[in-house]
């Protein structure tokens, strides 16, 4: 039996689901941790040893986890926020687990990109920390940001691809259902084939944005 393209469609509605909501929180959450790791090293704006040695290894080590393995090693955890481990509204807990740390050392490195010419020219002005970071520091880096959440997105189309094994639904949960447990080569083709268009559409809107920015 084929997928039909009510269930391609429904697949490509539930990826969209879960990459929205889950990039969402990723960004709340990521953003923020980000800029901290940016402003709290040393010599920086908020320079703070304790917090940054603290939280720069803490990201790592959740960086260092296999995505796969996340998504069964927090099942409790999912269970008790969402009251379910199985569907497409759990697998967004463990792709924001996944997410999160990843936009924060992304967005660490957008901002470490600024000149530090422009930091120091902000705080001879009398700047404050909150009006350097949202006046100079991310309005100058906000083209390299684009860029990052755009590899942030990514990486969720495929942790969200990834999340079908485990009954996430999605393009995903189509291809492994239907496409390698029933031998269907061309179901495998199809949703392969969708998921290389989301994410070319998705990096092609990401330079485009970046480079229009750049160019103010």
């Amino acid at each position: 039996m084929e997928i039909t393209a009510e269930q391609l469609l429904t697949g490509f509605g539930d990826t969209l689901y879960m990459v929205a909501i889950s990039l969402l929180f990723s960004a709340l959450i990521g953003l923020p941790l980000g800029i901290l790791l940016v402003i709290t090293r040393k010599g920086h704006i908020l320079d703070s040893k304790w917090i940054f040695n603290i939280l720069n290894p803490v990201i790592n080590i959740l960086r260092s986890v296999p995505f796969i393995i996340l998504l069964v090693a927090i099942i409790p955890l999912t269970r008790l926020i969402v009251g379910s481990a199985i569907g497409t509204t759990a697998a967004i807990v463990p792709l924001v687990f996944y997410a999160a740390p990843y936009i924060a050392r992304l967005v660490e490195n957008s901002l470490l990109e600024v000149d530090k010419g422009i930091i120091e020219a902000a705080q001879s002005m009398g700047a404050t920390v909150p009006q350097i970071i949202f006046k100079f520091l991310i309005p100058e880096g906000l083209s390299s940001l684009i860029l990052t959440f755009t590899t942030a997105t990514i990486g969720l189309v495929g942790a969200s691809a990834m999340a079908g094994a485990v009954g996430a639904g999605g393009v995903g949960d189509l291809a492994i259902t239907y496409g390698y447990q029933r031998f269907d080569t061309m179901t495998m083709i199809v949703t392969v084939a969708a998921l290389v268009i989301i994410v070319q559409l998705l990096q092609s809107t990401g330079n485009l944005v970046s480079k229009q920015i750049r160019r103010r």
